[in-house]
């Protein structure tokens, strides 16, 4: 069973930058489509970015195209979420999420983590 652990959440002001990590381990950790979805509070949960096993189809939400990049290494077992010109809006809890077959914006992903808090202040 593949295990996702976050990391690289924080607070930023706004316009700022950060980097999420996501990490995966256990037996069968690599040739898998990822995402990464977040949670805000008083909110449902929100795509906000995609990339297949290989690296070379990614997708965004609106909100965030221009802003963020997913990116990934597969020889480190980790997908990336940069996220640059920070708002306060993109606050919430960011968790990544991994799946053999499923990649899209839904939340079919078998995988998940247990999430990273981002904080962007004005």
């Amino acid at each position: 069973q593949v295990q996702l652990v976050e990391s690289g959440g924080g607070l930023v002001q706004a316009g700022g930058s950060l980097r999420l990590s996501c990490a995966a381990s256990g037996r069968a950790s690599s040739g898998y489509h990822a995402g990464w979805f977040r949670l805000a509070p008083g909110k449902e949960r929100e795509f906000v970015a995609a990339i297949s096993w290989d690296g070379d189809t990614t997708d965004y939400a609106d909100s965030v195209k221009g802003r963020f990049t997913i990116s990934r290494d597969n020889a480190k077992n980790t997908v990336y979420l940069q996220m640059n010109s920070l708002k306060p809006e993109d606050t919430a809890v960011y968790s990544c999420a991994a799946d053999r077959l499923y990649f899209g914006k839904g939340s079919r992903y078998n995988v998940w983590g247990q999430g990273t808090q981002v904080t962007v202040s004005s």
